[in-house]
């Protein structure tokens, strides 16, 4: 019997997916389960493992019962995962701990502080990769270690939510290279454990899983979990990778010149590089075909067009009706500048940043505000891909555009023009499926290598090229928009001040 379909599952934030892939890269079935975020406590974020766990059963049953048979055709399974969530078992793979804190868990806030204030970055960042941030696993380890020292005396092993399923479907515990390189635990040139970040943090390495490339068979699915989930016993599961990592593989963004903007809620800029880019402002993860992504993170990304639809529409108008009214106004907004850091920034010296219009006049309209708003995105995210080039030591040949921030094609026109090249958007807009799916057809034997698949798996549509009439604004623009950036911290501790 032919096994020519693969099986990708995402663990994401809101929900489980499962999908069939067919050996063309297409998708035939993807069914989705939800599941809810626990908050105890401000700035807290939790979810049940066991709640992922049902969710896959939920969804791979449902996805095989939409392809007849599909079940013995199925190559590969492979898992990618939100990333970040700490996940504690024991020796017998049971939790410890029934919820774990998330990728936006704040509670290790503390920590993160008393690390950068007893830490130089040159102290740590070849040891890492990265500056420290609540999000990382080796601060969740160590607060737990404090505040829930009963679950953390019992942990045998460290998991990451894709790594949870796995041990579900095979019995087997290990975690990526792309995961581990963002615990703040790896030495990115050695992908191995710090013996010196355990000790700043605390740690027993005993407690951390193997790292393994995503590429690598881990194990195949036990009798148990394919009498759950309706696979066939011993069909091969691979380690798979992180959800980010996977889906810039599936957007095609997997050589060094290439660059991710993916425009959700925040804004997720990525640049492909050959080596982890240290800097106190720039974030690295190891990539699934083996280069680094370094990348940052603005806090306010489609979030900045949310907020003006309610602040200045209260919520009556569609973001399409926005954007329309936005494009009426010449690009520069007539010298209207929009620094969209509503909820600061998430490295660095300016965390606390705020957001502002700046050259407001009287012959400013809403049209200039909307507008003025996307191409303040725009501008921030231009000035990170700037630091992140100059570190890299090389420009960018292309951006790679995802996320709903690529749906807006006035936009993508406004970005390519402020990043002075072109923007290419995915036909497939599941781009951690596809990955997954690459990466399972690769290990299985249809590909050769993981780029093959990619060329094989990845179309796009028309690029998005630079107006250069735009551009030329936007040229003369981007330097007053970084001063203005650097400037005003000492404003945003005053209103730190005034506010406490």
């Amino acid at each position: 019997m032919t096994r020519d379909l693969t099986l990708s599952i995402d663990v994401g934030t809101g929900s489980v997916r499962a999908a069939l892939v067919d050996p063309h890269g297409q998708i035939l079935h993807i069914a989705s389960h939800e599941h809810e975020q626990i908050v105890p406590a401000f700035g807290w974020a939790e979810q049940r493992p066991e709640d992922w766990w049902a969710g896959v059963v939920r969804t791979v049953r449902a996805a095989l019962a939409a392809v007849e048979g599909a079940s013995a055709h199925i190559a590969a399974v492979c898992a990618c995962g939100q990333m970040h969530g700490t996940v504690l078992v024991d020796d017998a793979g049971n939790l410890t701990r029934a919820t774990a804190p998330l990728w936006n868990d704040k509670r290790t806030a503390d920590l993160v502080s008393a690390f950068e204030r007893e830490n130089a970055p040159d102290s740590y960042l070849a040891e890492t990769g990265n500056p420290p941030t609540p999000a990382w696993p080796g601060f969740k380890l160590a607060w737990l270690r404090q505040h829930d020292p009963q679950a953390f005396a019992a942990a045998r092993t460290l998991l990451m939510p894709k790594d949870f399923i796995n041990l579900r479907l095979t019995g087997e515990r290990a975690m990526d290279t792309g995961d581990a390189s963002c615990s703040f635990l790896m030495q990115p040139g050695k992908f191995a454990w710090s013996p010196a970040m355990l000790q700043r943090l605390g740690l027993d390495a005993a407690l951390l899983p193997p790292i393994r490339a995503p590429l690598d068979i881990l194990g195949s699915v036990t009798a148990e979990a394919a009498a759950l989930t309706g696979l066939t016993e011993g069909t091969p599961v691979l380690v798979g990778g992180a959800d980010y990592p996977m889906a810039l593989l599936g957007s095609g963004v997997c050589r060094p010149g290439l660059a991710s903007d993916v425009t959700g809620t925040s804004c997720i800029l990525t640049l492909i590089a050959g080596a982890p880019l240290l800097d106190a402002e720039i974030c690295n993860v190891a990539t699934v075909e083996g280069h680094w992504g370094a990348f940052v993170l603005l806090e306010t990304g489609g979030d900045a067009m949310r907020w003006a639809r309610r602040a200045l529409h209260d919520n009556a108008l569609g973001y399409d009706e926005i954007a329309a009214r936005a494009a009426t106004a010449p690009a520069g907004a007539d010298g209207l500048f929009f620094m969209p850091y509503l909820t600061g920034e998430r490295l660095g010296a300016h965390r606390n940043a705020r957001a502002q219009f700046f050259g407001l006049g009287a012959a400013h309209g809403l049209a200039h505000l909307h507008r003025a708003v996307m191409e303040g995105v725009g501008f921030a995210a231009a000035r990170h891909l700037r630091i992140m080039e100059h570190a890299a030591g090389r420009r960018l040949d292309r951006v790679i555009a995802s996320g709903g921030g690529a749906k807006s094609a006035l936009w993508l026109k406004i970005k390519a023009s402020q990043y002075g090249i072109p923007i290419a958007v995915p036909r497939e807009a599941e781009c951690g499926v596809v990955g997954c799916a690459a990466l399972a057809a690769t290990a299985s034997g249809r590909f050769a290598t993981l780029d093959d698949a990619v060329a094989a798996y990845v179309q796009y549509d028309a690029e998005v090229l630079p107006d250069p009439r735009w551009a030329g604004t936007y040229r003369r623009m981007q330097p007053i928009f970084d001063r203005l950036y650097l400037r005003a911290q000492e404003f945003y501790d005053d209103l730190d001040r005034l506010s406490s």
